[in-house]
């Protein structure tokens, strides 16, 4: 009894592994499949007669970019303090805290600003996106796009692909700049270093390739908050415990997607 029990256990947990592995290829392929139907309509709509809306893109870019500029304000300051403290405080070890501002530079550009600007975005928008599909999927009101002869993908998902493509890579250029102003200035209280000579040493420090390591990683973070947001509304089942229960995976699944591709590319890119 003990043998078949455990045998029987064993089974179910392979199953388990299995369901999941065959519905992660699913959401996979689906995400695929999503933004090159996306690029379709962004290039043929206009051809086909049906473009893509650009007031709704607007719409997109203000909630997702313009609504959240205080939110990535407080967190960027936050970031670059902290990296300040914790910075002149490892260096003074070896008396050298004055140098602190090239790991001030290039840990916000390159790193830092895209990553808390990837995991808020998604925390905000990413859950907001699931939520709205989710809740027009239960209220049959993506079946009723189809009847009037829109396509929901058109309609839906191209104006908040691209809005969140354009505005979070603003959003990180925005927490570059307010995590090292919020940075120079702690430098400045505590090692007396002016304002004008941190800059001067930012400037030196920085050049074009340390920018667009951390914007071109945002983009690609912009892609994966998108896409996961729609996939998982799109999935919604049960109602609205169901689109609460996606919503939750939704951020779960884009942060933990930002900070595994964030690892990725700066292995290959920093080797």
């Amino acid at each position: 009894m003990a043998s078949n029990s455990q045998t029987s256990s064993f089974t179910a947990t392979i199953e388990k592994i299995g369901r999941s592995t065959v519905t992660a290829i699913e959401e996979i392929g689906n995400g695929g499949a999503l933004i090159f139907e996306s690029l379709y309509w962004l290039v043929m709509g206009r051809r086909l007669r049906q473009p893509v809306r650009l007031p709704s893109i607007f719409q997109q870019m203000m909630e997702i970019g313009i609504h959240a500029i205080p939110i990535v304000a407080l967190m960027a300051a936050t970031i670059g303090v902290m990296l300040a403290i914790q910075g002149i405080h490892t260096l003074r070890i070896f008396g050298a805290e004055s140098r602190v501002t090239i790991g001030i530079a290039l840990s916000i550009t390159r790193e830092f600003a895209p990553l808390i600007t990837g995991i808020l975005v998604a925390g905000r928008s990413g859950s907001a996106l699931a939520a709205r599909i989710g809740t027009m999927k239960i209220n049959q009101e993506i079946d009723a796009l189809y009847v009037m002869g829109i396509n929901p993908v058109r309609f839906l998902v191209v104006p908040a692909l691209l809005g969140t493509v354009i505005m979070v890579p603003c959003l990180t250029f925005f927490s570059d700049i307010v995590g090292l102003f919020a940075a120079g200035l702690y430098v400045n209280a505590e090692l007396s270093i002016s304002m004008a000579a941190y800059f001067d040493e930012v400037r030196e420090i920085l050049n074009t390739d340390h920018l667009m390591h951390g914007l071109s990683k945002s983009a690609i973070f912009a892609v994966l908050i998108a896409v996961i947001g729609v996939v998982n509304g799109a999935a919604v089942t049960g109602g609205a415990e169901g689109v609460g229960r996606v919503t939750t995976r939704a951020v779960v699944q884009s942060i933990s997607a930002i900070v595994v591709t964030d690892m990725i590319f700066a292995f290959v890119v920093t080797r």
